[in-house]
């Protein structure tokens, strides 16, 4: 056989082993289809944080108060996007984030239990601080179930929306050992009281919720084993 030829019989049969590996990709991608959507989560990329408000921290220090009593009107979701980057934002290049934590391995995750917020559907989401963004964890105006779990507290269905924050030990204590618990609860409180803050000067109002049955958090909010709720704060028009 000819050198010629012997080339086209090569390029012959690498030609047919593309068009076989080619109509294999198309009927994997057509049978699977459903499941590669199904393990795809839903995000939502938040509007970008604002740096500068008219009320200095001095004034929002000054009118921090516990809220209860929220008006009945939507949030707008830009006004979730500053409150979640307050409780847990990232704010430089390596990575750290508006609240201190422990040798900056931050064990907080931020749950939003939407509502009534304009832009964003009702549903339960994780924040992802890593592109501030929102991931879907579960569709559907869930703050009843929120507040059943939260001994009937009315302002946790009456909020348009309500944060979440939960503890990995796990991120912390293989450092810190024991003593990474405690750094976590401390992380809590800076995280809670950024919220707070923030909630200030876009007058919302907002309350540090820690009466809950931790089981019926987690069922709802399906969390990990290893993923325990530590504070629950509503969010509402004052």
């Amino acid at each position: 056989m000819s050198k010629k030829k012997r080339t086209a019989v090569i390029i012959s049969r690498a030609a047919r082993s593309y068009r076989l590996t080619f109509l294999f990709l198309i009927v994997f991608l057509t049978n699977n289809m459903n499941l590669l959507n199904s393990e795809t989560p839903d995000i939502i990329n938040l509007p970008e944080p604002k740096y500068e408000s008219k009320l200095s921290i001095e004034k929002a220090l000054l009118q921090r108060r516990s809220v209860r009593d929220y008006r009945d009107q939507p949030l707008d979701i830009s006004e979730v996007s500053q409150l979640l980057w307050a409780a847990q934002g990232i704010t430089d290049q390596r990575g750290l984030r508006t609240t201190p934590s422990a040798g900056a391995l931050y064990p907080l995750e931020v749950y939003l239990v939407a509502g009534n917020v304009s832009g964003l559907s009702a549903g339960i989401y994780r924040y992802k601080t890593n592109g501030h963004a929102l991931v879907k964890v579960a569709g559907g105006d869930r703050r009843a179930e929120l507040c059943s779990a939260a001994l009937g507290q009315a302002c946790v269905k009456n909020g348009a929306a309500v944060v979440v924050f939960t503890t990995i030990y796990e991120r912390i204590t293989g450092k810190y050992g024991n003593r990474g618990i405690k750094y976590a609860h401390i992380e809590v409180g800076c995280a809670a009281q950024n919220l707070y803050l923030q909630a200030v000067s876009l007058d919302i109002g907002t309350v540090f919720v820690g009466a809950f049955h931790d089981d019926q958090v987690k069922q709802l909010l399906n969390l990990d084993d290893n993923e325990h709720p530590h504070c629950i704060m509503p969010l509402g028009k004052k």
